[in-house]
């Protein structure tokens, strides 16, 4: 009986000593989509943060919409760099922004330690089918070929003043030497049916939102926005290799989104958040799940992603300020 009296004390001991144990985990990462629930961001956010749970534990997905992302990104460049919060950065609020807002809150640079790039989202050159036919192009080439023989006579939408597929248009003129009217409308749904519908001649179009037009006809796709073929529709070539003899063999503009902290995040967590993130990255969940949105995972180092954020933020300062789009 006196034994089983000790077992039963030392029993008691062993479970006092392990409560504190368990209330010192770690808090939750706060990882903010400074964009609205459902979209490219938010699902790939979530995904991600079921894939890193097993790694770096809880990560609890908030969604701070506001400002064209601002919003968001600010909330985080204001945080304590403790590993604890993160922002979904993306191409918009890390290179776009800074020249298309007079004035935003926080530095896309010095107020960010980055993490990984998470994925890049091909837009792709579209034509209404029939206007392809009446207009004779079936190549990026005939494109640029009819454009200088008729200045003027073309148009292309977009999702509105500033958006991808405006300053992928603009990019596109500039470097292919052509003029057409840009028509913005109020989001890239209706951009997309004013084009089916034939009221415009081409947009530069997310690939995922366009693709199923590509495939019933309605559209035709002339080439992709990226450096490389997408593999969702590796027949489609870029814009690069299509134009290069016509003046755009460097073109590449992307859709892309990235994991970045607060400024002043130590060495060791930044590693650490990298090796979890990027593993999560390259599992075969994560890159099916992406690929339903015709996105492709991009892991990088810190470094990497340091120094591809400086060059985007440098490309798109003269598109952005070539286009005159401006949101304030």
């Amino acid at each position: 009986m006196a034994t089983l009296d000790r077992r039963q004390v030392l029993t008691a001991a062993a479970a006092s000593l392990a409560l504190p144990a368990a209330w010192a985990q770690p808090k939750p990462i706060r990882l903010i989509v400074p964009y609205p629930p459902g979209g490219p961001l938010d699902i790939a956010a979530r995904a991600l943060a079921e894939r890193v749970k097993d790694s770096l534990g809880l990560v609890v997905v908030e969604n701070k919409p506001g400002a064209g992302g601002n919003v968001g990104a600010d909330l985080v460049a204001k945080a304590a760099p403790d590993g604890l919060t993160l922002v979904m950065g993306a191409v918009a609020t890390h290179a776009i922004n800074p020249w298309l807002y007079g004035k935003i809150p926080y530095d896309a640079v010095r107020d960010f330690t980055p993490i990984t790039l998470v994925a890049q989202v091909p837009n792709v050159l579209v034509l209404n089918t029939e206007t392809a036919a009446r207009l004779k192009i079936a190549t990026l080439a005939d494109l640029v070929a009819y454009a200088k023989a008729n200045p003027g006579r073309l148009n292309y939408g977009s999702g509105g003043n500033g958006s991808a597929g405006h300053l992928a248009g603009e990019m596109f003129k500039a470097q292919a030497g052509v003029f057409a009217v840009h028509i913005p409308y109020a989001g890239g749904p209706p951009a997309q049916l004013a084009l089916v519908g034939g009221q415009v001649d081409f947009n530069f179009d997310n690939l995922a939102a366009a693709s199923a037009n590509i495939k019933s006809g309605k559209l035709k796709a002339l080439a992709v926005t990226t450096a490389t073929r997408s593999s969702a529709m590796p027949e489609v070539p870029t814009v690069a290799e299509a134009g290069a003899a016509l003046g755009l063999k460097s073109f590449d503009i992307s859709t892309w989104f990235g994991l970045f902290a607060p400024a002043g995040l130590s060495a060791e967590a930044t590693t650490r958040l990298n090796r979890g993130f990027v593993d999560a990255l390259s599992s075969a969940e994560f890159k099916a799940r992406m690929a339903t949105l015709m996105a492709e995972p991009a892991p990088s180092t810190p470094a990497q992603f340091a120094a591809f954020v400086k060059t985007e933020l440098q490309k798109y300062r003269g598109v952005v300020a070539a286009s005159g789009a401006k949101a304030d």
